[in-house]
């Protein structure tokens, strides 16, 4: 009987590009109900669609989306972005974000662990949080684990608090400052990742790139 490939191992041989992985985690509680989830919902149809203009990033950059809003559920694995399938988000539950953001670091360092196996090369994953609340869970062994996983240059972590979210904690939690979505302008945030993305995929592994400003006045966040 032959031996079975590996699905991972048919996909690398398919596209054996470096990857750029990102995991979008995303806050479905019950205060993102109404605009705010359905600007949220279009924001990553968004993301998929401008990342599928750029040749470099459609086979680069991985996307995955864990959501947190009750519980913390993963329904989309890293994949390619001509893979990747916006998934529906439902507004529904607390906050589970302590959970939700050591989800997704255990994703990141296990396909982090897929990468090496199947020898290919990879950025530094990131890792793009999107709160509208306060935690509803403990969040402090999250925050000294992205603490920890910043200081070895194993991720880089971003976060963006939308109307009541908790900026004090947010600011506990990520090394770089946390950022306040003015409004509802989810559309010129995922433009601004999208933007940032497809640069990360152009660039060399090792390079340091500069990301445009988004607190400027015309932009989309505040610190």
């Amino acid at each position: 009987m032959s031996e079975q490939i590996p699905f991972a191992a048919v996909e690398f041989a398919a596209n054996p590009e470096p990857r750029c992985p990102c995991v979008l985690v995303l806050d479905t509680s019950a205060s993102m109900s109404g605009a705010r989830i359905a600007e949220l919902q279009h924001g990553i149809a968004q993301l998929k669609d401008e990342l599928a203009t750029d040749h470099l990033a459609r086979k680069r950059v991985e996307l995955a989306v864990i959501t947190f809003g009750g519980s913390v559920r993963m329904p989309t694995d890293f994949v390619t972005v001509d893979s990747f399938d916006p998934p529906t988000l439902h507004a529904d539950g607390l906050t589970p974000l302590g959970a939700a953001v050591m989800t997704a670091l255990d994703a990141v360092g296990a396909r982090k662990a897929i990468y090496r196996n199947n020898g290919i090369a990879y950025y530094r994953p990131w890792v793009f949080l999107l709160t509208d609340g306060e935690p509803s869970d403990a969040w402090h062994a999250a925050a000294r684990a992205v603490r920890d996983a910043e200081a070895a240059k194993a991720l880089a972590f971003f976060a963006v608090g939308v109307g009541e979210a908790n900026m004090d904690i947010l600011r506990q939690i990520a090394v770089r400052a946390p950022l306040m979505l003015k409004g509802l302008m989810f559309h010129e945030m995922f433009q601004w990742l999208s933007s940032s993305l497809r640069s990360v995929s152009h660039s060399g592994l090792s390079d340091e790139l500069p990301l445009s400003n988004p607190t400027v006045p015309e932009g989309w966040a505040k610190v």
